[in-house]
């Protein structure tokens, strides 16, 4: 199998109110694919998709089960510190609840947590140790 993954896709309690968070408060462009319940955010090689919670629960045969933490984080990575605080200013005024606020952290750089409208916990990075190329992709 290549190493590779093409489609994030998350569960939403208001769909169109996450779909104003990404596209008219963070300024994410939808994908002409998107459809009726499912909106598609093109990252770069990788796609972000938002779909109703309960479609997608019903999709995978599970019952939706919140939990404080799941296990899984979705990170953007910045180019400085200070953009870091702007991304998470930016979100806590579009009504995202910031987690954990932007500090040093054990493993070097300088990061911060927050959960988008829907509790998807998001990690807002600057690591040093890493590059970003002039598209913004990572390249490690």
């Amino acid at each position: 199998m290549q190493q590779k993954l093409h489609l994030i896709t998350l569960g939403t309690d208001d769909f169109e109110k996450s779909v104003n968070f990404y596209e008219k408060g963070l300024g994410w462009k939808k994908s002409d694919k998107s459809m009726d319940g499912l909106t598609l955010f093109n990252l770069g090689g990788i796609v972000l998709a938002l779909h109703p919670r309960e479609e997608l629960a019903a999709d995978t045969t599970l019952a939706y089960q919140p939990s404080a933490f799941s296990g899984l984080t979705i990170s953007h990575n910045t180019r400085s510190e200070k953009e870091v605080d702007e991304v998470l200013a930016k979100v806590a005024e579009l009504g995202a609840t910031i987690v954990k606020p932007a500090q040093k952290v054990y493993w070097g750089g300088y990061s911060g947590y927050f959960k988008d409208l829907d509790d998807h916990l998001f990690e807002v990075a600057y690591n040093p140790f890493w590059e970003l190329d002039e598209n913004g992709h990572l390249v490690i």
